[in-house]
């Protein structure tokens, strides 16, 4: 797959849907440094974000262009196949730039990351590992909790299922 893009509604943010191996060095830079930004420096969690994962997923990239060109990078998901994380497909690494948030764009971005998984793999059960006080925004794409919450890197977590 090269690439799938799709305009939303605000149409200011561009997703694209790129295997690990057709990413530049300048997106996957972007990448990494906004999923550092949120999961790391802002969440002060010290983890190893580079789980050997991402080669195997796709990533949506949520992206706006300036009028001089320059990209920036405001969500992202990774869509990890069939029996990479767990038995179906999963939806990981969920990640919305502070400065775009408020707007919609964290529910923008799950709408279209269930689309395009559908789209890649058929309809299908999705279970994500969420933190658990993200639980209401997740239920509200049709998730719900195993009720086992866990602690994964110090922060809560909760299994969730889209049946």
């Amino acid at each position: 797959m090269t690439g799938i893009t799709v305009f939303s509604l605000s149409a200011q943010i561009q997703w694209r849907c790129l295997p690990f191996s057709a990413m530049s060095a300048h997106t996957l830079y972007r990448l990494l440094r906004l999923r550092s930004e949120v999961f790391v420096v802002e969440q002060a969690c010290v983890f190893l974000d580079l789980d050997d994962l991402d080669a195997q997923c796709l990533h949506v990239l949520g992206e706006a262009v300036d009028a001089d060109g320059s990209v920036h990078l405001h969500a992202s998901t990774r869509l990890v196949p069939p029996g990479a994380a767990f038995d179906g497909a999963s939806i990981g690494r969920v990640v919305t730039a502070p400065s775009a948030r408020g707007g919609g764009i964290g529910h923008a971005l799950m709408a279209e990351s269930l689309r395009l998984l559908e789209q890649l793999w058929g309809p299908q059960p999705i279970r994500i590992g969420a933190q658990a006080h993200l639980e209401s925004f997740y239920n509200r794409h049709g998730f719900v909790s195993d009720n086992k919450p866990y602690i994964e890197d110090g922060i809560p977590h909760i299994e969730m299922l889209r049946p």
